[in-house]
């Protein structure tokens, strides 16, 4: 199946996709209440709730904005860098 035409099936059922995101949202949710081992932490912030995705999350913008700025501090030239 070409992507294009899961992405045109998709859009066009956007609510069903919107639900069952949440629907699935919720079961993780009710899965890490009930089924992740939080007593083999080893520091107190490992006990907060959603502690690693939000770690994850904050770390993946880091290193987006992070390389961004590296970027653009000299690695990124123009074009026409050679014709001068």
């Amino acid at each position: 199946m070409d992507l294009v035409k899961i992405i045109d099936f998709l859009r066009d059922r956007l609510k069903t996709v919107i639900r069952i995101s949440y629907v699935v949202l919720a079961l993780l949710i009710v899965h890490y209440w009930f089924f992740v081992d939080k007593h083999s932490a080893h520091t107190k912030m490992e006990h907060l709730f959603f502690f690693w995705a939000a770690f994850g999350f904050i770390a993946c913008l880091l290193i987006i904005f992070l390389s961004k700025w590296y970027g653009h501090l000299g690695i990124m030239t123009r074009e026409d860098y050679y014709d001068e």
